[in-house]
């Protein structure tokens, strides 16, 4: 079965992203990890937590918690394991020792456990990971099935990978991608560059027999258009690359998919160059 690790902290937060992740393990056969990370005495202290919750506590939130969604999901193994540490190292070497297919994990909480996402602990799993992160801000409406999912495409050569992933989670979704292709600037070999990508992708989707259409926007920030793009076309998960195309805004506002994790009101699912499936595109 594919693996997903969930970070768990009992907060609305991560509840919410364990509800996206048990609907990717219904559609994908997947089965949850779910993980919680007892900070180190020196982290508690440096953050001047007041709460000492014992495993025991943990425990039993763990046990009401799947007590209360397995009879509804009969078809989804789920598990659940505490670890000691600091939360991102441990999050991301759960996911490594289990060779987990992806990681989902909101990007905030404050719970009667503890301050778990004290620090930019969502962007620490991002970077440190090796597969796949979906990251998933408070508020967003759990209800909605994964009907579709928006990929920019830009000028960096990594930009295709994530045709491989996406490409997968949208078939076994019967969902739809938007393929946005990005133009930063008016030079014709930066727009050949972008569009000979999105090209290698829709045929790629093509090959695959997934649901697509191409769109394209003028743009500075990749990131602002990105995400005015998806909430324009009420899309529910944006696809990216953790390296982009550098852009002078990207440049001063700070690493591109920084920018998308700590701002998207949509989930966002970042991919590192290397994450690939077996038998990937060849990109």
């Amino acid at each position: 079965m594919n693996k997903i690790v969930v970070a768990i902290d009992f907060s609305e937060c991560s509840i919410n992203a364990f509800l996206h992740a048990l609907s990717i393990a219904e559609h994908c056969e997947g089965e949850l990890i779910l993980l919680w990370v007892e900070k180190t005495a020196n982290e508690k202290e440096q953050f001047g937590e007041k709460t000492r919750q014992t495993h025991k506590d943990v425990e039993r939130a763990f046990e009401d918690l799947v007590a209360r969604y397995q009879p509804e999901h009969p078809d989804v193994k789920m598990t659940w394991k505490i670890r000691k540490g600091k939360i991102y190292k441990e999050v991301t070497a759960e996911a490594r020792t289990l060779n987990a297919m992806i990681i989902v994990t909101g990007t905030h909480g404050a719970s009667g456990f503890e301050e778990f996402w004290i620090g930019s602990n969502a962007n620490k799993i991002v970077s440190a990971s090796y597969c796949p992160v979906i990251t998933i801000r408070g508020g967003i409406n759990i209800q909605r099935p994964l009907k579709k999912i928006l990929i920019p495409i830009d000028s960096a050569e990594e930009t295709r990978q994530k045709a491989t992933f996406v490409g997968y989670l949208a078939k076994r979704h019967n969902a739809e991608i938007c393929v946005l292709k990005l133009y930063t600037s008016k030079l014709k070999a930066i727009r050949h560059n972008v569009d000979l990508y999105a090209a290698q992708v829709t045929r790629y989707f093509d090959e695959e027999q997934v649901k697509y259409q191409v769109e394209h926007v003028d743009c500075e920030s990749i990131s602002d258009a990105t995400i005015e793009y998806a909430k324009k076309i009420d899309a529910n998960l944006i696809g990216i690359m953790t390296e982009q195309e550098t852009t002078t805004v990207n440049i001063f506002l700070g690493p591109y998919a920084h920018q998308i994790v700590n701002h998207s009101p949509i989930p966002v699912l970042s991919i590192h160059p290397k994450d690939t499936l077996a038998g990937g595109t060849g990109f």
